[in-house]
């Protein structure tokens, strides 16, 4: 008992800490956010196609709660904002096919190309004490020309999936994440 309250004393206090870390004004609505000029600078370009991949934290236990995307010179930016603890581990890549975890339905993703997004370290939202995304599905942006769409957060045995319809023939992209607060990032080199 007294572990767990320990446990959300230290959510709660890393949430709050997230609130105001300096990089921006209040949030607009979700998936209408540009990227801040913070985040610009600690990201590489895009570089290739190759798929991406980087381990969690062993403490990793990470809700998505909020999708942004937006444009800036030569990419396209999707933000997975993240709450509860540890870092995210990630698997990115082009797939020809957008098929949903456990179910195996297939989902319509718009666009030319398709990446999986896999966060690993992911909780389910009673796990992690965290609200989850809530967001339309898909997320658009219609000033993000590059990205038609972010669909699906779905959890399942530790990895949050979700779906980046890109409108173009499979760009080069970067994966990322950055702190206070906790965000996977995926850049898209636009053409």
């Amino acid at each position: 008992m007294r572990n767990r309250m320990v446990l959300m004393v230290a959510v709660a206090t890393a949430l709050l800490a997230g609130c105001g870390d300096g990089e921006s004004a209040p949030g607009p609505p979700a998936a209408s956010n540009t990227a801040t000029s913070v985040e610009v600078a600690q990201a590489p370009a895009p570089g290739d196609t190759a798929p991406k991949q980087g381990k969690p934290s062993g403490d990793a236990a990470l809700t998505v709660t909020d999708v942004r995307l937006g444009s800036q010179p030569g990419f396209d930016r999707v933000v997975y904002e993240l709450g509860g603890a540890g870092t995210p581990g990630w698997i990115v890549r082009y797939t020809d096919r957008a098929v949903q975890d456990a179910s195996g339905n297939p989902v319509d993703v718009a666009g030319r190309s398709i990446l999986e997004v896999r966060i690993l370290g992911s909780a389910y939202p009673f796990d992690s004490g965290v609200t989850p995304y809530e967001g339309p599905d898909p997320a658009v942006d219609a000033a993000v020309s590059g990205i038609a769409g972010v669909y699906r957060t779905t959890v399942f045995e530790g990895v949050t999936q979700s779906f980046i319809g890109v409108r173009a023939d499979r760009p080069s992209f970067t994966v990322i994440t950055l702190s206070n607060p906790t965000r996977l990032v995926v850049d898209v080199a636009s053409s």
